[in-house]
């Protein structure tokens, strides 16, 4: 075997060690893009299984609030929905209508003592709180997970193995601007 053929084999093999390493890389973004998902899944539904029960402590104490109400369940129903589709989109416009519910919720709740004291209302709105958070945290590695990978199958020369293996983009979790804009906290109470 000749300098010549060694040289090529070496590099032949150098270059399909190189391209395994990128698609793997590629793989390894993939994944992590879904693990990201299955992690907000998880809390989604937490949640989802905690606010009947919240809407219900309040049906107790606030009669005349039955909109409020309807509108947090109707918003998980959306949430619900959105996530059971794996529709990015809908999601973050459901988690909008679901978050600013449940805000004017807890709002109306500082008008009826009796519930605020309800030791099963403050666990409910600390656990759902704290699913809140939660959410917030995942959502923030969801979107960093995505933007590597989106960053990753368009850098060249990724985007060759990419293209051609079938790995896509993948869609960042947002919220609408109305959840971004400041809660008009004098409507609530008025």
């Amino acid at each position: 075997m000749s300098l010549t053929a060694v040289a090529l084999v070496v590099v032949l093999f150098l270059l399909v060690a190189y391209l395994v390493n990128l698609y793997n890389g590629l793989v390894r973004l993939k994944h992590g893009v879904s693990k990201a998902w299955a992690n907000i899944d998880v809390l989604l539904r937490q949640r989802h299984e905690e606010l009947p029960k919240l809407v219900e402590t309040c049906k107790q104490y606030m009669q005349h609030e039955r909109n409020t109400l309807e509108a947090v369940i109707a918003a998980r129903n959306a949430v619900a929905s959105a996530r059971d589709k794996g529709d990015v989109s809908a999601l973050g416009q459901a988690e909008s209508g679901l978050r600013a519910g449940l805000g004017q919720l807890f709002a109306l709740a500082e008008n009826y003592p009796q519930l605020k004291a309800n030791e099963s209302f403050q666990h409910l709105q600390q656990r759902i709180s704290g699913l809140e958070n939660g959410i917030a945290d995942r959502r923030e590695l969801y979107n960093e997970a995505v933007n590597l990978n989106n960053v990753r199958i368009e850098q060249f020369p990724d985007v060759l193995i990419a293209g051609r293996c079938g790995f896509k983009a993948a869609e960042l979790l947002q919220f609408s601007e109305a959840e971004k804009a400041d809660v008009d906290l004098k409507s609530l109470f008025s």
